[in-house]
C-alpha cells in the first residue's frame, strides 16, 4: 500500500515501500527514489537491491543512504547532494518516513534551502513533528 506524503513539489516521503509500490511511484511521476532504511532492519522488508532493481526497471534513479537512529553529518550532506543533483520529484523512504524527512530537512536547513520554521511547517503538513530534530 502506498503512503506517499508530499512535503514539497520536489520531495515526498513514505514509510517502507514494497517492490510493487515502485511502479506506483513511477506512475505518480516520481523520478528518483532515495532509500534511507538499512537492509535487514526487519526480516519482512524488501532489500535495497530489490527496490533498486524495481526502480531501474521503472526508469527511476535510485540511491541508498541508510540511516540508523539520527542521521550523521555525512548522511545529511549526502542526502543534500543527491537531492540537489537528482531529477525531481524525489520519493524518500525508511520504516516510517521520519528518518527520510529529518535527513532531508537537516540538509535543507544547512544549505539555506528552507528556514527552520518553513521546514517545521512542511513536516507538519506531511504528518511529522520536526520541532525536536530541528532544534525546537
Amino acid at each position: 500500500m502506498t503512503d506517499f506524503r508530499r512535503v514539497t513539489d520536489d520531495i515526498s516521503v513514505s514509510p517502507q515501500i514494497a517492490v510493487a509500490d515502485v511502479e506506483a511511484a513511477a506512475a505518480a511521476g516520481f523520478k528518483t527514489i532515495i532509500n534511507n532504511r538499512p537492509d535487514g532492519e526487519d526480516p519482512s522488508q524488501p532489500s535495497g537491491h530489490e527496490i533498486e532493481a524495481a526502480a531501474r526497471a521503472a526508469g527511476l534513479a535510485y540511491f541508498h543512504v541508510p540511516v540508523r537512529g539520527g542521521p550523521t553529518p555525512e548522511q545529511v550532506e549526502t542526502m543534500g547532494r543527491i537531492f540537489a543533483e537528482a531529477q525531481h520529484p524525489v520519493l524518500a523512504f525508511c520504516r516510517s518516513g521520519t528518518r527520510s524527512i529529518v535527513t532531508w530537512s537537516l540538509s535543507q536547513a544547512l544549505s539555506g534551502g528552507h528556514s527552520r520554521d518553513e521546514l517545521i511547517a512542511l513536516g507538519h503538513g506531511a504528518g511529522y513533528d520536526l520541532s525536536g530534530p530541528l532544534g525546537g
